[in-house]
């Protein structure tokens, strides 16, 4: 199973990891591989508490990025 992870970099240093298709599913690390290390782990533990509370298994997961276009001519 492949999830999107958004990494942002915080403000006192490091990076935050967010999950869009499961609410309320962030980490940080220090660095970005700690940040996609420590998301890896919460996403596992935020699945497999969805799974023992009888909630959607695997869950919707939408797809993470779209595309937009922009006429640069506009710009």
């Amino acid at each position: 199973m492949h999830i999107a992870v958004i990494l942002e970099t915080a403000e006192e240093g490091g990076f935050i990891a967010r999950v869009p298709a499961l609410p309320g599913c962030v980490t940080e690390g220090d660095t970005r591989d700690e940040a996609l290390a420590m998301a890896q782990d919460a996403i596992r533990g935020y699945l497999v508490s969805m799974k023992k509370h009888g909630e959607a298994w695997p869950p919707h997961l939408p797809d993470p990025i779209a595309f937009v276009e922009i006429d640069e001519a506009a710009l």
